[in-house]
């Protein structure tokens, strides 16, 4: 599974389980195991160092305490169409974790800015102030 350009994931490090999707269904739900289970060792994949460090500081639920993904994929009526699911969910969570958000800078307003902003108070004040005068 290629993840961007120069990142790859291997079949082997992904282990899959087919499991009974759950929720009403009529008389094949019982029988048939379409959906999945992805299971992804994080620690012990071949993943650069830092998307491994990204992953495991990433809080989310599917990422276990021991740093194995686990992603359930029962939105589809086939096997097929479940774990292609499943491989875009993974590949979207690898993604948003390794995404580097820039770092807030705290600025302060100029002084003109903050005299606008005064004078603009003021005058909505002395607005205020000759509505409220009756003159008899």
């Amino acid at each position: 599974m290629k993840i961007s350009n120069n990142v790859e994931l291997p079949d082997h490090e992904i282990e899959w389980t087919a499991i009974r999707a759950q929720g009403a269904g009529g008389q094949n739900v019982n029988k048939v195991s379409s959906a999945v289970h992805l299971r992804f060792d994080v620690k012990a994949s071949s993943l650069p160092e830092f998307y491994k460090e990204r992953l495991l500081r990433w809080s989310d639920s599917r990422i276990t305490s021991d740093g194995v993904v686990v992603i359930k994929a029962q939105q589809h009526r086939t096997q097929e169409k479940n774990r292609v699911d499943a491989l875009e969910r993974l590949k979207a969570l690898i993604l948003a974790a390794t995404v580097v958000h820039k770092t807030r800078k705290a600025t302060r307003p100029s002084k003109n800015s903050q005299k606008k902003r005064m004078d603009k108070k003021t005058q909505r004040g002395q607005v205020k102030k000759m509505r409220g005068r009756v003159d008899l």
